[in-house]
């Protein structure tokens, strides 16, 4: 069976939606930035602060291809990785792509005033990058979700999509 790729901005929920619908539809969970911290034996901050972005992305695309390769997983994908075609169309190789839409509101209130979430410390910004984002998720999904729904609503929704 094809995996279930989740994509949407940070605090759409992908993490706490994706375990649940792991567990309704009896799949593995991968959530790709656990991923690349396990294989790199350290926190994604610390790759930003010593190796840079760039270096993050090309890790993060190696994790993309690799999870490709996978059967049955339910994949919680980094706020930015779907914003690379590249990751989009790696993924798409061995999945569907769901995007959680939530309200930049409801993920204010999710995140509250987490230290975190770096990029929630100016709101601004974040808003300004969640209107960026948001296009290129719709671009690289198959289905669109309303994120602001209980993380269980959510995962039952998506579990009916592909049952």
């Amino acid at each position: 069976m094809n995996n279930i790729i989740l994509c949407g901005f940070m605090g759409s929920g992908k993490t706490t939606v994706g375990m649940e619908l792991a567990k309704i539809m009896g799949r593995k969970f991968i959530d790709t930035d656990e991923m690349i911290e396990q294989e790199q034996g350290v926190a994604i901050k610390a790759i930003f602060a010593t190796r840079g972005e760039d270096y993050f992305r090309d890790l993060e695309h190696q994790c993309c291809k690799k999870i490709s390769t996978f059967k049955n997983c339910v994949v919680s994908t980094g706020g930015g990785a779907l914003t690379f075609d590249r990751n989009v169309d790696a993924l798409k190789e061995g999945g569907k792509i769901v995007f959680l839409d939530a309200d930049f509101d409801v993920i204010c209130d999710r995140i509250g005033t987490s230290k975190t979430r770096p990029l929630f410390q100016d709101r601004e910004k974040a808003k300004a990058l969640y209107d960026e984002r948001k296009g290129k998720y719709l671009k690289a999904c198959d289905f669109v979700i309303d994120g602001n729904m209980s993380a269980r609503k959510t995962a039952l929704q998506i579990a009916e999509i592909f049952k």
